[in-house]
């Protein structure tokens, strides 16, 4: 039996909105989401805070499976160098197809080709699985803020990862 193929990773359009809000929409979990749940009416995908160009989506079988979004983690100047994963979201049915890897792969060429020195990014200490894929492609543990949220009744350490260039 052969591999499914890869998938597809390219720059956002402004016609992806809708179905990149509705994998936020979807994949929304206490494991990795620290804002309430979505709930109507919806928010555009893409403002000020995230353009289009701002994110990579990942497409398997010809369809939007899911997206990362690569930032500023600051405005300062004299932090330039620095880009940071904003988010990370893969259709659960696209998972287990190399979406998430893909993506983060794009994500750190991408910081790269836009001059970044440094990627960084923060996730929750019980997100084993996230942890993990970020470990696995060179991230390690810079620093950790415990109980940094109170999310369903527990406290939980945000972890801050980041790999240089």
């Amino acid at each position: 039996m052969s591999e499914p193929p890869a998938p597809r990773i390219r720059t956002a359009r402004p016609a992806d909105d809708e179905a990149l809000g509705l994998i936020d929409r979807l994949t929304w979990s206490r494991l990795h989401a620290v804002a309430p749940e979505p709930q109507p009416p919806f928010s555009p995908f893409f403002s000020e805070r995230h353009a289009p160009e701002d994110c990579l989506v990942a497409e398997v079988d010809g369809r939007v499976a899911g997206y990362v979004l690569l930032g500023f983690p600051t405005p300062l100047a004299c932090n330039a160098h620095v880009r940071q994963i904003q988010g990370l979201a893969v259709a659960n049915e696209a998972r287990g197809r190399g979406a998430g890897r893909a993506l983060i792969r794009a994500a750190v060429e991408e910081a790269r080709r836009r001059g970044a020195r440094r990627v960084t990014l923060r996730v929750l200490a019980h997100n084993t699985p996230a942890r993990k894929l970020y470990e696995s492609e060179g991230f390690v543990v810079e620093g950790v803020l415990p109980e940094e949220f109170l999310l369903g009744g527990e406290y939980v350490d945000d972890v801050l990862m980041g790999r240089s260039l």
